[in-house]
């Protein structure tokens, strides 16, 4: 008997893809290349797609994801500093503080990267780290110096990536803490 066995068939696509492919359409949407009529129409067709070829039809007119710049750095000194809403997330991002607290908030955040390195150089004050929903983190190369570092229940934490996107957390936190957590949400309230 000398079958041959069929092709493998197409890899369905998870959660997090439809969730990028929607992202890109959003985006579309706010630079004037879709209409609300068509973004309506291929945000229903992604959602229903189950394979990367029954996506790419509705992204094919669109032009490529910026790539994120590779290296970025953040500075503050006795003072907090703060990133929320849309803003673009290197590959490698360096957060130096003295005397004060940093927060970066990752769940609008343009991600270009699947894996970002967070490499923390924080001195008396706290550090905060709000992931999106599936995105994993490992902080155990993170040197503690008089400090704790907490990663919430609902975070997936691997040295590999389980989740997207994937955030590696380096560097030293010196008389602080380090937390790690999802955003928080009450009614129509998000911190």
């Amino acid at each position: 008997m000398d079958e041959q066995l069929p092709e493998r068939a197409e890899v369905r696509i998870s959660d997090a893809d439809r969730d990028r492919a929607v992202q890109r359409l959003h985006d579309a949407v706010a630079e004037g290349r879709l209409t609300m009529p068509e973004f309506e129409q291929r945000v229903d067709g992604v959602l229903q797609a189950r394979t990367g070829s029954e996506v790419a039809p509705y992204l094919a007119d669109l032009p490529a994801t910026l790539a994120g710049p590779e290296h970025a750095e953040l500075r503050a000194t006795a003072s907090d500093l703060k990133r929320t809403g849309r803003w673009l997330v290197p590959r490698r991002l360096s957060v130096f503080s003295k005397a004060g607290s940093v927060k970066l908030d990752l769940t609008e955040a343009v991600l270009a990267h699947p894996v970002v390195e967070l490499v923390v150089e924080v001195h008396a004050g706290s550090t905060t780290v709000v992931l999106p929903r599936g995105a994993s983190v490992y902080v155990d190369q993170i040197e503690l110096v008089a400090s704790v570092a907490k990663v919430h229940r609902r975070v997936q934490t691997s040295p590999e990536p389980v989740g997207t996107p994937h955030v590696v957390v380096t560097g030293k936190q010196r008389a602080g803490k380090l937390v790690v957590r999802h955003q928080r949400r009450f009614l129509r309230w998000r911190w």
